[in-house]
């Protein structure tokens, strides 16, 4: 391990004027993440997708390597696109990444003009992240893709909880005179009409509460996170080691955000059938809760291992700079409200199984004394009939 990068955080001051003369190269990268199963066999996905060149790709630089991955998710090109964005034609590659955890993240790349005034790509990554309505494009992939894998899938389906980002990339920015500009050139008054889309100058105390997180390690390379977006300059082409990570957390808040809305579903359908099970009239030796108690058994199981599975399926060994990005990207998606969430409804659950394990046994309980009650009634009158 290299020595841990810092966080930086310089003072918020007004660069509009510096700004105005950078140029940019760079594009950006639209994600759409969906759950498509309860686990998808990564080495049976590898031969369905061999026509398209699947990879298990890892973090790149040294300092990734403490980063843990038990299975690395495979990555695949779709094909080529060609949008029209403000009325301009623009290049565009859509790929995917397919995790074992059950989600399926789409990518598409969209490149900006080369070497443009840094407003013009502010204006070009609004449009891209909401002027352009993309959701037909990634639908139709998605149903391609989820058709080619759905043999490596367990338990296939498209669920109706997806989740969306966006990655502004820069690769090269430069000033006035065409030589490469620091990254501290970009203030957040700057930054602010790309990541939050606002025209108007932000208060001092806004722009602290709204872009906390920025992290930047060498002077020319830089990041900026959000809640539904990221800004990243990274001179090096084939670095993508920041859009790996945060590609990751958006997938493990997928699944968060899906089992979620899951234990939801069936902690509204668990008191429905709790109340038809009561209702139906008691018989003899009957196990009224059987049923449900099983059903029970399987959500508590199912949802801890797979949420367990996505949590763990990126493990931080060190305080480096992608770690401290991960982390912030987690706090940011608030990860940890979620999985407390979760957590409370797998323990309602688990209390509820309790209780009506416990009554069912009470049941069985009264039942038998009833018998062996019985069974005395029994042999006495016998014994009578005998004498």
């Amino acid at each position: 391990m290299s020595l841990p990068r810092e966080t930086t955080s310089p003072p918020t001051i007004d660069r509009a004027s510096t700004a105005a003369g950078l140029r940019v190269t760079g594009g950006a990268m639209v994600y759409r993440l969906f759950d498509v199963g309860y686990e998808i066999h990564l080495d049976r996905a590898l031969p369905l997708l061999a026509a398209n060149a699947p990879v298990r790709e890892r973090p790149l630089r040294g300092e990734a390597q403490a980063m843990q991955i038990a299975n690395p998710p495979v990555s695949v090109t779709l094909g080529d696109e060609r949008l029209v964005i403000e009325g301009r034609a623009h290049d565009a590659t859509m790929s995917a990444r397919i995790f074992d955890f059950g989600v399926v993240s789409l990518r598409l790349r969209v490149d900006a003009p080369p070497s443009i005034g840094w407003e013009q790509y502010s204006r070009f990554g609004n449009a891209v992240d909401v002027g352009t309505d993309l959701t037909p494009l990634f639908q139709q992939h998605l149903r391609a893709l989820f058709e080619r894998i759905t043999p490596a899938i367990e338990r296939p389906a498209i669920a109706p909880v997806s989740e969306d980002y966006i990655v502004f990339r820069i690769r090269r920015l430069e000033d006035a005179d065409g030589r490469t500009a620091p990254a501290d050139a970009l203030g957040d008054d700057d930054i602010t009409p790309l990541l939050l889309n606002e025209s108007r100058q932000l208060s001092a105390a806004a722009r602290r509460e709204l872009l906390p997180h920025r992290f930047s390690y060498y002077a020319d390379d830089l990041t900026i996170l959000t809640w539904d977006n990221a800004f990243v300059l990274e001179p090096v082409a084939e670095d993508t080691d920041v859009q790996y990570i945060l590609e990751f957390a958006n997938a493990q808040l997928l699944e968060l955000r899906f089992y979620d809305a899951v234990l939801d579903t069936e902690l509204a359908r668990m008191y429905d059938r709790i109340s038809e099970a009561r209702a139906k009239p008691r018989r003899f030796f009957r196990r009224r809760f059987t049923h449900l108690l099983t059903r029970l058994q399987s959500i508590v199981a199912d949802s801890t291992e797979l949420v367990e599975r996505a949590e763990n399926a990126l493990k931080v060994t060190d305080d480096v700079y992608l770690a401290r990005i991960y982390s912030a990207a987690l706090e940011i998606f608030r990860g940890r409200a979620w999985r407390g969430g979760i957590d409370r409804k797998l323990a309602i659950i688990r209390d509820t199984y309790a209780m009506l394990n416990a009554e069912g046994q009470a049941a069985r309980g009264e039942a038998l004394e009833l018998a062996i009650v019985l069974l005395f009634v029994l042999e006495i009158v016998l014994a009578s009939f005998a004498r």
